[in-house]
């Protein structure tokens, strides 16, 4: 996320400093490049104490660090005090719960399993850490019941899903919000992250009311300048639940590389930076296919049909300069643009069967 933010806002002109622990990170090679852990306090504080605006593209940094530049007078987008919330599954729920946005009713577990109350199905969620799929279990049977973590967590009622969801919102210090049409994921059952992802989402006019009301309440209760995805369930009863939020560039958010006027990445370049938003209309549709490491294949990455894929139309190939794949790791993307909802799916699914990556 951060090399393709840093790629679109490379028009303008700023200088870009990345602090990530390797060396060959996707962003090394296109910006000011300091090797460092962004989880430890000194180092967080020591990178941005110089900086304009520090910001982040994965939620697991040193937020108590983010704090302390704030109170040097660094501007953080968004807010250490979002970030450290949206963080922490427990504190998320807790303030879904206080500003009355719609999420499924959830149970904390920071202790025996003998004090658990919520009944079979439900789902797991590590407090954190979790990322990608990851820290994240469903809890179906009293077989299942045995490998529930041990860790903090939070239980969550199983929602009976009709289909997944996001809508991004962006909004600047000034105050001004921009709302990207809301999409619809398609995850992979197996490495549980998206698959597919397909703009404008086939939703009825009730469905959007919905989003419209949950996107402006989270906005307000956030109380950051930020750009924000928001994960959203649609059950078979037609009801809208929040899965949970993202306080960055999102990978549901790829395909308004090209199927949108403007694209999440230059969106969030005017917000850190408090410029007039965007438009962020959609051009008719669009979809996004992730690249992900083939099962069994880990070493130097190797892109097998991307020449095949590269002869089609209105189809554009987006890679992140990873040069290590592994099983499940994403690699890249591609984005597709179509005339219809069946054209786009007849694509994604073409070029799925077309691409792989292996080692």
């Amino acid at each position: 996320m951060g090399r393709m933010f840093i790629q679109e806002a490379l028009k303008y002109d700023d200088e870009f400093y990345v602090l990530d622990p390797n060396p060959e990170c996707s962003c090394a090679h296109i910006s000011r490049f300091i090797r460092g852990d962004f989880n430890d306090y000194d180092t967080v504080l020591e990178f941005g104490r110089d900086k304009d605006v520090v910001t982040i593209e994965i939620e697991h940094v040193n937020a108590d660090a983010l704090e302390e530049l704030e109170n040097l007078g660094v501007k953080v987008v968004p807010n250490s005090n979002i970030i450290k919330i949206i963080q922490q599954k427990i504190l998320q729920k807790k303030f879904y719960e206080e500003n009355r946005i719609l999420s499924p009713e959830f149970e904390i577990m920071d202790g025996s399993e003998d004090e658990i109350k919520i009944q079979l199905p439900f789902v797991q969620k590590l407090n954190t850490g979790g990322y990608d799929g990851k820290g994240v279990q469903l809890i179906r049977t009293t077989h299942d019941w045995r490998n529930l973590w041990p860790q903090e967590s939070v239980l969550e009622n199983l929602v009976d899903i009709d289909k997944e969801l996001s809508v991004i919102v962006a909004k600047n210090e000034n105050g001004e919000i921009g709302t990207f049409p809301v999409t619809e994921m398609v995850a992979d059952p197996k490495l549980n992250l998206l698959d597919f992802n397909i703009c404008p989402a086939d939703i009825s006019a009730e469905t959007q009311k919905q989003i419209d009301v949950i996107a402006d309440q989270f906005i307000k209760s956030a109380d950051s300048a930020g750009l924000f995805a928001i994960e959203l369930f649609l059950d078979k009863n037609g009801k809208i639940w929040v899965n949970e939020t993202a306080p960055r560039l999102h990978n549901s958010g790829h395909q308004s590389q090209e199927g949108n006027a403007n694209s999440q990445f230059e969106q969030f370049y005017r917000v850190v930076t408090n410029l007039p938003l965007a438009d962020t209309d959609a051009f008719g549709f669009s979809g996004m296919l992730n690249l992900v490491g083939e099962e069994n294949h880990s070493g130097k990455v190797k892109y097998q049909g991307l020449e095949e894929v590269l002869k089609l139309p209105k189809t554009y190939v987006h890679l992140y300069g990873k040069t290590e794949t592994k099983p499940g790791r994403k690699m890249g993307h591609i984005n597709v643009l179509a005339d219809s909802r069946e054209e786009l799916m007849e694509k994604l699914i073409h070029i799925k069967s077309l691409v792989k990556v292996i080692a």
